[in-house]
């Protein structure tokens, strides 16, 4: 016998709306939609169907819990395509595509467009050539010559009728014939091959927004490949070259800004690079390495919004590694001052020798 319940994944004690929630889970992710010729998927897609088609009518269900799957006068369920379409459509309140007559749409696709951190700023209009299927010249997309389907006189569609104890119901299927399309190719066009659709390089112009980044993709409706049901979509990807001083994160920017031990022990005027041009900054005498100076504004835009992030200075204190004798004297004096001890003048050179001998 068949357990509807633990096909829905619910208990015997589950109300309407607890079953009703666990189908809509379910056939959302067996739907043939989402599992092109997976058998197994489609058959669970019937499953769950059935069992929703029991367990949500309220005599349908008294029946089952008395007498399991064998119920006399249950009504039952057909199981065609057909009706688990009609069901989906009841439940969710749109017609799947996949229901008799729709045919499919073409393949999405996705292409990749180039971005400067100065275009993620203002946002720019890009040039994009790709690749995609579009409707064959020679046949208007056709494929050939049609003529209508004489096996479901061009509905893409074929009923039958079934006897039950309640009377004849109605169900529909696709047609075998002609695969829901209505129509057969009775000459093939020699140019696509039967096809209909041929590849071709596009020109298009996108228009990316400001603050995108390379996780977003940008939706162009219409532009993929040309299928039955009409074209699939394009995905624009960005790809945002490197900039040559500041590092992206998120909407703010950050540049590791490079000090010598003068300029952090005494304080300097400096400029930090931004996409418009060096903003000025001041740093403060002491400044030690690791501190950030936040410049608000100066970073990039938040996604929909005309609010910038900020640009974030990272100081780097620099330790030069040449330096004259003159700097050496003023350096040791210096460490003499603060207190700080160092290497004996000409240790490093005395210990090179040791090493050599």
């Amino acid at each position: 016998m068949k357990d509807y319940y633990a096909t829905l994944g619910v208990s015997r004690e589950a109300s309407a709306d607890e079953i009703k929630k666990a189908y809509r889970k379910l056939a959302l992710k067996y739907h043939p939609d989402k599992n092109p010729g997976n058998k197994e998927a489609e058959e669970q897609f019937k499953a769950i169907n059935e069992a929703y088609a029991v367990l949500s009518d309220p005599q349908k269900r008294a029946n089952y819990d008395r007498y399991g799957t064998e119920a006399p006068q249950m009504g039952g369920f057909t199981g065609g395509f057909g009706d688990v379409f009609d069901l989906f459509e009841q439940v969710f309140g749109f017609r799947s595509p996949s229901g008799p007559g729709r045919a499919p749409r073409g393949e999405d696709l996705e292409a990749t467009v180039e971005l400067e951190l100065i275009d993620v700023l203002h946002g720019a209009e890009k040039e994009l050539t790709y690749q995609r299927l579009v409707p064959c010249e020679s046949c208007s997309g056709q494929g050939g010559k049609r003529t209508s389907c004489r096996n479901c006189n061009g509905r893409g569609v074929v009923e039958q009728v079934q006897r039950t104890i309640f009377g004849s119901m109605m169900t529909q299927s696709t047609c075998g014939v002609c695969r829901g399309r209505g129509y057969v190719v009775s000459e093939t066009c020699h140019t696509c091959k039967g096809q209909g659709r041929l590849r071709r390089e596009e020109k298009i112009k996108v228009q990316m927004p400001a603050g995108i980044d390379e996780n977003q993709l940008l939706r162009v409706s219409g532009m993929g490949n040309l299928g039955p049901g009409g074209p699939g979509d394009l995905f624009v990807r960005p790809r945002i070259a490197p900039h040559p001083h500041l590092e992206r994160e998120g909407p703010h920017l950050i540049y590791r800004l490079k000090l010598g031990l003068a300029q952090a022990a005494l304080g300097a005027k400096v400029e930090v690079p931004g996409l418009e041009g060096d903003i000025p900054l001041e740093i403060p005498p002491g400044t030690g390495h690791g501190e950030v100076f936040e410049m608000e504004g100066q970073g990039l835009p938040y996604a929909g919004r005309r609010q910038r992030g900020s640009l974030q200075v990272i100081t780097e204190i620099t330790v030069p590694r040449n330096l004259s004798e003159k700097a050496r004297k003023l350096l040791r004096e210096f460490a003499q001052e603060t207190g700080e001890e160092v290497a004996p003048e000409g240790f490093w050179d005395k210990l090179k020798r040791v090493f050599k001998g």
